[in-house]
């Protein structure tokens, strides 16, 4: 019970920090995540063994740059688009990993280019997401963390009740498909609801991108679990208590972003 009371307090105050930040300022938005992704990467640089400091420095320059300079000019979006290209690559190249049997020993500088461009860079674009048409859309970036929250608890409430037929046990014993179907089930009713508040992307472009989110947030999700199974620790670390680390709660969005936000491109583009 002490437990289930320590996670509940955690839960509240994460979600109203990141409620207030989204609906204080576009600035607040984004200072709050330049934070967490500086902790994140802390976690992920120990889980990793990733000697320096260095990632920090160029994480930093590559949030500010691409946060409150890069957008300045005619050619930005070029600029995001090169450095979109590289995160979901670094991300695709990830998933050959975590779908791998055989043990993988990372160089000092794979380390290096994994830190900045899944973590930092995740971050970076979940940043980027709620800028649509020269405006902050508050309930657009809500509506992203709301998918993953309710894939999160349903998946979970499902797969307890019913989950039988592990998803991936090697990685995660605990998840189920019955468990991931009943997240994406539960996800794309929420989108369904979202689509009447925020009037940014469609009903079908909801339904989309709660597809895209959920999928490679589950995938996330497990390629974390990896990381820390290979490390041998628990949780990435121990900032909320009751929920372990910062990257175990932004684990399935950091990865999911990037292809969050390719999906909004094309839907701008095509509308």
């Amino acid at each position: 019970m002490k437990e289930i009371f320590r996670r509940l307090i955690t839960g509240i105050v994460y979600v109203v920090l990141l409620l207030s930040a989204i609906f204080l300022s576009s600035d607040a938005f984004d200072f709050l995540f330049m934070v967490f992704g500086l902790a994140c990467l802390f976690e992920f640089k120990r889980m990793a063994k990733l000697k320096g400091y260095y990632i920090f420095v160029a994480y930093l320059a590559l949030w500010w740059s691409f946060i409150y300079f890069i957008t300045d000019y005619s050619y930005s979006q070029s600029i995001v688009n090169v450095l979109m290209f590289i995160t979901i690559t670094i991300n695709i190249v990830l998933l050959f990993y975590l779908f791998s049997t055989k043990p993988k020993i990372f160089t000092q500088l794979q380390k290096f280019l994994i830190s900045l461009f899944y973590i930092g860079g995740g971050c970076i674009f979940l940043t980027m997401i709620p800028y649509q048409e020269n405006s902050f859309a508050k309930f657009l970036i809500m509506g992203i963390f709301i998918l993953i929250w309710v894939n999160d608890s349903f998946a979970y409430l499902v797969g307890k009740s019913i989950g039988k037929n592990k998803l991936f046990p090697s990685v995660s014993p605990k998840k189920t498909w019955e468990g991931a179907i009943g997240g994406l089930v539960f996800s794309l009713i929420a989108a369904f609801i979202m689509s009447k508040f925020e009037a940014h992307i469609s009903l079908y472009q909801w339904l989309i991108l709660a597809i895209v989110i959920v999928v490679t947030g589950n995938l996330g999700d497990l390629l974390e679990s990896k990381f820390k199974r290979a490390a041998g620790v628990k949780d990435s670390g121990a900032i909320l208590p009751g929920h372990g680390g910062m990257l175990d709660r932004l684990d399935s969005l950091v990865f999911a972003a990037p292809f969050a936000y390719l999906t909004l491109n094309i839907f701008n583009h095509v509308s």
